[in-house]
């Protein structure tokens, strides 16, 4: 399939401007430029009913998180929706992805919680995954103190995110309702996944080469990234994970990895559903202000968490 229109827009408006590539900067100035695209492609604010920062204790410290409540909810018990931003580990934050968690709160009608976990390559692997890990762990243990339903705790993440999203579904086994994982990264091992070959070249926003910065940023060896708290396809055993529904785009390196860790949900009996957009890109989601594929990609995320916790 072709690129879609906005993409294939999108994507001609960056080449015109010929900015570097995310690995071709200093660390603090991609985070500087990825907070500015997101922001410029990502639609007007969205207003909420609330939104607060606090931090909660964490073994190696306290952590960061930004609270969404969509309205007030008196005595009722809202479902509770963890959010991992993405950005290899290296970029991103709280504010990158603030939009979309206003977005999907009210939308979804859910408590959102935004973790603000520790970066690479300030704080090595396993940092940033540790306090995911935690910080979902303090959530059902305190969700009734946030509005929440411990019983109705669902994660997503995009991309790195994404990749959190999925250990922390695995990690925490049955104490997790639904897993929404949006272009995740699932395998640091050396498998042949075509879609990184025929779309990592850096011509659709996302390369191969920006994925060996960060991994190298993340670790001192890449070794280090072919555990299950890293390559969630190394698990061997499946079985009893969360319901999940993974959203992958047509023109994303990305793309055959997140497809493969869905199929080995589904043949491990997990009620797994997978969705590709075909014609866009990487980042898709993050971008609904200037991609149609951004709206439709939210607006799914919102379905399949309305009934995934209903």
């Amino acid at each position: 399939m072709a690129l879609d229109q906005t993409t294939d827009a999108l994507l001609q408006n960056i080449a015109a401007q010929g900015g570097p590539a995310l690995h071709e900067m200093p660390v603090d100035t991609c985070r500087d430029v990825f907070l500015q695209l997101v922001q410029s492609l990502g639609g007007e604010v969205i207003p909420i009913h609330d939104s607060s920062d606090r931090t909660i204790p964490g073994p190696d410290g306290d952590i960061p998180v930004r609270v969404y409540t969509p309205r007030d909810v008196g005595g009722e018990k809202l479902p509770v929706l963890v959010v991992y931003h993405g950005g290899g580990w290296v970029i991103g934050d709280l504010e990158t992805h603030d939009n979309q968690c206003r977005y999907l709160s009210n939308e979804a009608d859910m408590i959102v919680v935004a973790v603000d976990y520790r970066l690479a390559p300030e704080h090595k692997f396993p940092a940033g995954v540790n306090d995911c890990i935690n910080a979902t762990e303090w959530v059902i243990a305190n969700a009734e103190t946030l509005g929440g339903d411990p019983s109705k705790v669902a994660v997503t993440g995009d991309s790195a995110g994404g990749n959190m999203a999925a250990v922390v579904a695995q990690q925490l086994k049955g104490k997790i309702r639904f897993q929404l994982l949006v272009y995740p990264a699932t395998d640091f091992s050396e498998t042949v996944y075509p879609s990184r070959e025929e779309f990592g070249g850096g011509e659709y926003f996302l390369s191969m080469e920006d994925m060996a910065w960060f991994g190298g940023l993340l670790v001192n060896e890449p070794s280090e990234l072919l555990g299950e708290t890293a390559s969630v396809m190394a698990r061997k055993d499946l079985s009893g994970l969360a319901p999940a529904l993974t959203i992958t785009a047509g023109y994303d390196p990305l793309r055959d990895e997140g497809k493969a860790y869905a199929d080995r949900l589904r043949e491990a009996g997990v009620s797994s559903e997978y969705k590709c957009f075909d014609g866009t890109i990487h980042g898709f989601t993050l971008f609904p202000g200037a991609l149609e594929a951004g709206k439709e990609g939210l607006s799914l995320m919102v379905r399949s968490l309305k009934a995934a916790v209903a």
